[in-house]
């Protein structure tokens, strides 16, 4: 089922057609090395996109398959959808690329789309990131995305950042990024 699109990229919910695909992406160890979940097989890919479906169903929201326009390759996923973080339940924005898709922006990109469907279609009052902070590439996403300000706290056992974007602050970056175009 079809999301939305960005410049380079068709956004829609995962299905099992999916999973051969994924697999291949989700198998990678280099893709997985900061993953909770560690690297996945067919079973667990299988799993994933269940869950993924789940969140579909329950919250309208999930991670979702990212497919190039040009070539119609799924490049990875990219959503947001329901994290337990301590006691609360958070929205949480999440992603994974293959690996030849790295460094061409697509990521960001993806986060940006993702974004604003948060904000904008689902009105959410505010998403998170949680990122291991050795993950250099993570962190330079997520801040180019617009995300500054981060705490440190335990997550599956590991210390991480908890990057907070609100609904109020996705506005008014909006609202600066329209006033340096006006003033071009």
């Amino acid at each position: 089922m079809y999301v939305f699109q960005t410049k380079r990229l068709i956004v829609t919910q995962l299905s099992h057609q999916d999973i051969p695909a994924l697999t291949e992406i989700l198998s990678d160890p280099e893709v997985m090395r900061y993953s909770v979940r560690g690297v996945c097989d067919e079973e667990a890919t299988r799993k994933f996109i269940g869950w993924c479906q789940d969140c579909y169903a329950s919250h309208g929201m999930g991670p979702w398959a990212l497919t190039e326009k040009r070539s119609g390759k799924l490049v990875g996923f990219c959503g947001i959808g329901p994290e337990l973080v301590g006691e609360v339940e958070e929205i949480n924005l999440g992603y994974r690329l293959a690996r030849r898709y790295w460094n061409q922006g697509l990521a960001t990109e993806a986060v940006q789309g993702v974004l604003r469907y948060a904000f904008d279609q689902k009105q959410c009052e505010s998403v998170v990131v949680i990122i291991e902070p050795d993950h250099a590439a993570s962190v330079r996403v997520t801040e180019k995305a617009g995300f500054s300000c981060y705490t440190m706290q335990e997550f599956h056992k590991k210390r991480v950042r908890l990057y907070r974007m609100t609904n109020e602050d996705w506005r008014l970056r909006l609202h600066d990024e329209l006033a340096v175009v006006r003033n071009q």
